[in-house]
């Protein structure tokens, strides 16, 4: 009997022993890179970087909550697409309505605009920028859409063109709505929200399609009125900034946030040894909390992290240096990335990641430059998570034109074609008889 229960022990040891070493090498119980506990205290964030749009951490992304000033990145986008597509101008004067007057007043953060003072555009997004000035922010959106309401219909109808699926915008400055007078409220219904995944889609959007957004968002601090009666210093809330309070190296933005119920918030960015990371904290607890927590995503981020380039731009990719051609002269037409794309790997990793490609439908004529399909560098063990399934994506384009084959070219090749599938038939018949 005592024999018996000395094998058994002896069994349970030798199997403790092997499941330790299967969780250690990733195969049972555990990922190979399980995701780090860093203790926030935050109610949700997200950090991920920024060309590939790769997520390396994530907490409670896509919980939809007040994002206070941080809303002010989405008024930011389009001010500076409307700018882009010469819709409006920096230099162009903006007159301070009785709504603007009364942020001035009462708003929050605020630049004091007085009833009927100008300033230009600039003025204002580098009050906007820096300062969070509510006041600013009211006007530049009645500048660009001729009413706030009209402005918020455009910031919900481009969260949705982003694919910012847990957003929906009340205000353009996050300012809580029932807190600004009946006659001067945005008459839309529904809870003003962002989530934090949502927040990180915009602020990696803006920076891509506006990059010029960072000269003003990396100012520590700048004068409104300079030079004038009535100047106004406005230091940057992002303390994060190089000579501020929580300064961390790298960072040059984006977006503070708060109110009582939103608590603080930040969507900050930073770089680092060519790599740019995107961090979202919802929901601190305290001004400096925000950006102790924040420094928390970047330490880990720029630690454990590196940007590599797997293919280089305009040259081919082993496997793949093709895509089929319809209606053309010729059946394929020679493929490239259009730029270099990279990926997001774990220092010290040694396998190389492998090409995701997608080819579209190609139909001749072809021309070269033209895009054909995309192409992605992801993880061959997998685990890979995108903020929006074509972020990292690069396109493939075509080296060279194809010329859209005559109908009497198609006419044969279908006819070949044709003829080729019907021996192609006997053939597997024949030898299925025997």
């Amino acid at each position: 009997m005592a024999q018996t229960r000395w094998r058994l022990r002896g069994v349970q040891a030798v199997l403790t022993l092997l499941l330790a070493f299967a969780m250690a090498v990733g195969g049972i119980g555990q990922t190979a890179h399980a995701q780090p506990n860093l203790q926030l205290a935050v109610k949700s964030a997200i950090l991920i970087e920024a060309e590939t749009g790769k997520i390396l951490y994530k907490y409670n992304e896509n919980l939809p909550l007040p994002p206070a000033s941080m809303t002010k990145m989405m008024t930011e986008y389009l001010v500076l697409e409307a700018i882009k597509q010469g819709k409006i101008s920096w230099d162009d004067r903006v007159t301070t309505d009785e709504y603007g007057f009364w942020m001035g007043r009462h708003g929050g953060s605020r630049v004091f605009l007085n009833l009927g003072e100008v300033r230009t555009v600039r003025e204002l997004y580098t009050a906007m920028a820096v300062y969070s000035a509510n006041d600013a922010t009211v006007m530049l959106a009645k500048h660009v859409a001729g009413s706030e309401a009209a402005f918020v219909e455009q910031m919900n109808k481009k969260a949705k063109e982003l694919g910012m699926t847990h957003t929906h915008f009340v205000t353009s400055t996050g300012f809580p709505a029932k807190d600004i007078p009946e006659q001067y409220r945005p008459p839309v219904t529904g809870e003003h929200v962002m989530s934090a995944r949502d927040a990180a889609i915009l602020a990696r959007r803006l920076l891509l399609d506006h990059p010029e957004v960072l000269e003003f968002s990396s100012i520590p601090k700048a004068v409104f009125r300079e030079g004038e009666a009535n100047p106004i210093q406005m230091p940057n809330w992002n303390w994060m900034l190089p000579g501020l309070v929580a300064q961390y190296p790298g960072v040059d933005g984006l977006k503070t946030g708060h109110t009582a119920e939103a608590k603080y918030c930040f969507t900050g960015t930073a770089q680092r040894n060519g790599m740019r990371l995107i961090s979202v904290v919802m929901g601190a607890s305290s001004e400096l909390a925000r950006f102790q927590e924040t420094a928390k995503l970047f330490d880990y981020g720029f630690s454990q992290f590196e940007v590599k380039t797997v293919f280089k731009g305009k040259e081919p990719v082993k496997g793949h240096e093709t895509a089929p051609v319809a209606k053309g002269v010729d059946l394929e037409v020679p493929v490239v990335p259009e730029r270099d794309v990279v990926a997001v790997v774990r220092k010290g990793e040694e396998r190389a990641p492998a090409p995701q490609v997608r080819v579209s439908e190609v139909v001749a004529p072809v021309k070269q430059g033209q895009a054909v399909g995309t192409i992605k560098a992801v993880s061959d063990a997998g685990g890979d998570e995108y903020l929006t399934p074509d972020a990292g994506a690069v396109k493939l384009i075509a080296q060279e034109d194809v010329e859209e084959a005559s109908w009497l070219r198609l006419f044969f090749r279908g006819a070949k074609n044709a003829v080729v599938r019907l021996f192609s038939g006997m053939v597997e018949a024949i030898t299925g008889a025997f």
